[in-house]
């Protein structure tokens, strides 16, 4: 299914029209994008929370594409201000390389996290993707190289970045904190076993890499979970 008609699907769908705005209770949700996408990617998702009565925003890390320890750290300082603005613990959500960056994250500030949700997250091996896909990501490590700014370097692949960010994911989740992992046996970019987090609970759907955020299934796994998460 490509993306126009998977959002063509999801507008038709109840769990897109039907919705309540006091479910959510003013909780809010950090959304953080894939691995070369910007905010902008989840922006369907962001509308569907805020129609709930979720106070969505985005991680404002560009297009996910700079050095795991950076990101992480700016994410952790993104969710914290959320934190003090709504008053409360924050949900995070994201998407691929956002997923499992966003793991990190709550094991960094588990005090400040509410829940937990990764969907096309290949927690178990970041660097499991589809081989073009790692390709592309190494690319920019020869960027950085020869001075380009804000990119991912090569101790995110090989050096103590990302021996620190492996074994980080590895750890379990602090018990407070419930996590789900969404993954598609269709995924054409992760494969689907990589995202099976042993210290989460795990939902499968049908769709693409890219398309999950449009993919009514999703809706269908994320709004009892947000709803019991929302109402703690």
């Amino acid at each position: 299914m490509d993306a126009v008609a998977g959002v063509r699907e999801l507008f038709r769908e109840p769990v897109w029209r039907v919705a309540d705005p006091e479910q959510g209770c003013g909780v809010g949700v950090v959304l953080v994008p894939g691995f070369g996408f910007p905010d902008s990617s989840l922006a369907l998702t962001s509308k569907w929370l805020a129609a709930r009565g979720y106070r969505p925003i985005g991680a404002r890390i560009g297009f996910n594409v700079g050095c795991t320890t950076d990101l992480v750290g700016r994410i952790a300082r993104r969710l914290r201000r959320h934190a003090e603005s709504t008053g409360g613990k924050v949900i995070l959500l994201g998407q691929s390389r956002g997923g499992w960056l966003s793991r990190l994250v709550a094991s960094r500030v588990p005090d400040l996290v509410r829940g937990l949700i990764m969907f096309g997250a290949p927690v178990l091996d970041p660097l499991g993707a589809k081989p073009e896909s790692v390709r592309a990501a190494r690319m920019l490590t020869r960027l950085s190289a020869i001075g380009l700014p804000g990119l991912l370097e090569e101790d995110c692949f090989t050096g103590r970045c990302f021996q620190t960010a492996k074994a980080a994911l590895a750890q379990p989740l602090s018990p407070g904190i419930p996590a789900l992992s969404v993954y598609s046996k269709t995924d054409g970019v992760v494969p689907w076993r990589l995202c099976l987090d042993p210290y989460a609970d795990w939902a499968e759907i049908h769709s693409s890499h890219v398309g999950m955020g449009v993919t009514p299934a999703f809706y269908h796994v994320l709004a009892p979970r947000l709803a019991t998460w929302a109402s703690l």
